[in-house]
């Protein structure tokens, strides 16, 4: 199991992972795109990063809206897996 983030690093952290917002235990990231078929390919591209990390977000579509939710459900929070993965994500919209 990974060792999670205690809350002064995380703070540091999210400091240069701006788009995303602490909710609970969770780093949270809304996108929103032009067109429909925009958010999936965007989502296709996500689904690249977490199975070359082994570590899956939930993610919800709403028309052109997607949310990226990251945290470590076996550790109770948010581990270095999810910020490399958010990281990644930003790759792809920043």
């Amino acid at each position: 199991m990974s060792d999670l983030i205690d809350k002064e690093e995380l703070e540091a952290i999210l400091k240069k992972l701006p788009e995303w917002d602490l909710e609970n235990n969770t780093i949270v990231r809304v996108l929103e795109f032009d067109e429909f078929m925009e958010g999936i390919d965007f989502v296709n591209a996500v689904a690249e990063i977490a199975e070359e990390a082994g570590h899956h977000p939930d993610i919800d579509i709403r028309w052109c809206t997607v949310t990226v939710r990251l945290t470590t459900h076996d550790a109770g929070g948010l581990t270095e897996s999810d910020i490399e993965v958010a990281k990644k994500v930003d790759t792809l919209v920043d």
